[in-house]
């Protein structure tokens, strides 16, 4: 949510700030704004909609140009999302902007505030306040980033803020509380950005800052302090992947290209974590074995997609460590009153690291001195830091909002974690982790075989453009599998989308089966689960019955189900356990082909944002 780019150097700011901007579309936005430092004074402009509303307004009113700057895309919180909403925000005498991320919570009672001392507000965001606030402390204080300590010790809030001044040149400053910053460290220029996308393509030297902190760029050093003013801590790191892996590479959409490259993503998500024997070596896992074995129950915090997988780690952890599990949604976990304690294992899943209802929930279970493991594709973001250990996936980026390359390997994590538990506390014997992580390396080339055969689901998918419902069946770890097929339509297609466990059917879904009605079933594999698949079976026949349409994806080898399946779509034979890492790919490529078909952004669906960095 929210794009932010800061720079300082020697080249032109507006090229920079505008380029990383538009790495940052995938994130979800409505408006989009440049502020840049130059002649004296400083410029900006902004624009409701998306980026080419911004870029074509500078080409009809051109910024002079600078060298220091900063941009933002805005997603609407407080205010429609229009002209006067989109950030940066300016004093009233023009001399500061402020582009910000996040929520202060307490911007009516300084707004209020600002008025009586006679400043003009034009702009219904909470954002405003700060760039008056900034000008009145910057008036006193004389030093930028002094000020904006000042004004953050005032803020309640999650936010981050960003912010130049006419007054001091060749300066960008910037403060973070539980919201996504990073800087990017170059050579005679820096970078600030809410994501290292940003400025890849400058620079793979990145630092990741604490909270509370207040960072200063200027071209040839950066200086963190605390909202304290005391000296604070941060971490350097390298970002292993570039520019090029943040590109469309030929495909129309990146989530396309995502889908594509999963296979590998699944092959480095196992890669360096397997010895020569075949045992696992979490080293990233920080737990000692001694509290691993003194575990009693786990809890899986997560949101959305990630709240799936999840769900189907579940089955995975209490099969193989034979551990009680829960899977919870993070925005509801806190508010529950949840019961924790130091012998509870809380994992928390987040593609981005940042979003804000998992973060509350991981602080939560700290708080009630619980341990918690993070499983996260984002290095240096806010999750892993404050997790007591994590295990990385190696998805690279993620740019499609809709997520499909970090679930899988969500799932390649969570399995992974279940068996190293498995193997610390003794459940499973070392031939038994061998043998599953021989089965979890076979899966990349398997889900490769699934992704050469989906012209048929292509062309379903096209025939069902003009449908207005598809309803999604499966049992046992299909069921979040069907979950998450309904969730991609939703997203992608804006079409009604609903996911059931099968055996509910009778139970109320049933009542929505009429003639022609697409419905999508996970069919279990006969071999794992024999009495489920004989179940999954008799729900087809009564959903067919009544005039659905079955859509029915089946493993390889499985006949039983081709009299009942109008259309069928095969995928390799797999251990029940790991079936959702191939029978999900084809509901990806249903969903996204649908939504082309209906004419619908793919990448970029409506209403919604990569990283949700606010409860």
């Amino acid at each position: 949510m929210c794009g932010i780019v800061g720079y300082v150097g020697a080249q032109n700011a507006l090229d920079v700030v505008i380029t990383g901007l538009k790495r940052l579309e995938y994130r979800g936005y409505d408006s989009a704004g440049v502020a840049v430092l130059a002649d004296g004074g400083l410029a900006a402009a902004k624009k409701a909609g998306k980026l080419a509303n911004l870029e074509k307004e500078l080409a009809d009113r051109p910024l002079p140009t600078g060298t220091t700057g900063i941009g933002h895309t805005r997603w609407a919180t407080h205010g429609a999302p229009n002209d006067a909403n989109a950030h940066p925000h300016l004093d009233n005498a023009g001399r500061v902007a402020v582009v910000h991320n996040g929520i202060i919570e307490n911007f009516a009672e300084l707004r209020a505030e600002l008025v009586e001392r006679g400043h003009e507000l034009l702009s219904e965001t909470d954002t405003e306040v700060v760039s008056h606030l900034l000008a009145e402390a910057y008036s006193s204080a004389g030093d930028l980033a002094e000020a904006m300590r000042q004004v953050c010790r005032r803020l309640e809030g999650a936010f981050t803020l960003v912010s130049v001044s006419a007054d001091a040149p060749d300066v960008v400053v910037a403060a973070r509380r539980n919201s996504p910053l990073v800087v990017g460290l170059g050579d005679g220029e820096n970078f600030l950005a809410s994501d290292v996308a940003a400025f890849i393509a400058y620079t793979r030297d990145a630092m990741e800052l604490g909270q509370d902190q207040v960072v200063e760029l200027r071209r040839d050093g950066v200086t963190v302090t605390g909202f304290d003013g005391n000296p604070g801590t941060y971490r350097e790191y390298h970002v292993d992947w570039d520019a090029s892996a943040a590109e469309k590479a030929g495909y129309d959409y990146f989530m396309l290209k995502e889908i594509a490259e999963q296979p590998k993503a699944v092959a480095d998500t196992l890669l360096g974590r397997i010895d020569a024997s075949g045992r696992l070596t979490l080293d990233e896992v920080r737990i000692d074995a001694h509290a691993l074995r003194e575990i009693d129950k786990i809890v899986i915090v997560a949101c959305g997609t990630a709240f799936h997988a999840g769900m189907i780690a579940k089955y995975a952890i209490e099969h193989w460590t034979r551990i009680p599990c829960e899977t919870e949604l993070a925005s509801e976990f806190r508010y529950r009153d949840p019961i924790l304690d130091p012998r509870t294992l809380v994992v928390a899943i987040s593609q981005s690291g940042e979003t804000m209802d998992t973060l509350m929930a991981l602080r939560h279970a700290r708080e009630q001195g619980s341990k918690v493991l993070a499983i996260c594709n984002t290095n240096g973001s806010t999750i892993p830091r404050e997790s007591d250990a994590v295990l990385y996936t190696h998805a690279g980026p993620e740019v499609a909002v809709a997520s499909t390359k970090a679930f899988l390997t969500q799932l390649v994590a969570c399995y992974l974690v279940a068996l190293y538990l498995g193997q610390v506390r003794g459940t499973k014997w070392g031939d038994e982790v061998s043998s599953v992580v021989r089965e979890l390396s076979d899966i990349a080339k398997q889900v490769d075989q699934v992704l050469e055969t989906m012209e048929p689901v292509r062309e379903l998918a096209r025939s069902l453009k003009d449908k207005n419902t598809v309803l999604f069946l499966g049992r046992h770890v299909g069921y979040p599998v069907a979950l998450e097929g309904a969730l991609k339509l939703k997203e992608l297609a804006y079409m009604h989308a609903e996911g059931f466990a099968a055996g509910e059917l009778k139970h109320g879904p049933i009542a929505l089966v009429e003639d022609d009605l697409p419905v999508v079933v996970v069919v279990p594999s006969p071999r794992g689960r024999s009495v489920l698949h004989d179940k999954i079976v008799s729900n087809i026949q009564e959903i067919r019955a009544r005039g659905a349409r079955t859509i029915v994806i089946a493993e390889e080898g499985d006949e039983t189900v081709v009299p009942y399946a109008d259309h069928l779509i095969r995928i390799p034979a797999t251990p029940t356990l790991l079936q959702p890492l191939v029978a999900t790919v084809p509901l990806q490529v249903f969903a996204c082909e649908l939504a082309t078909a209906r004419g619908n952004e793919v990448d970029q669906p409506r209403n919604l944002a990569k990283s949700v960095t606010v409860e």
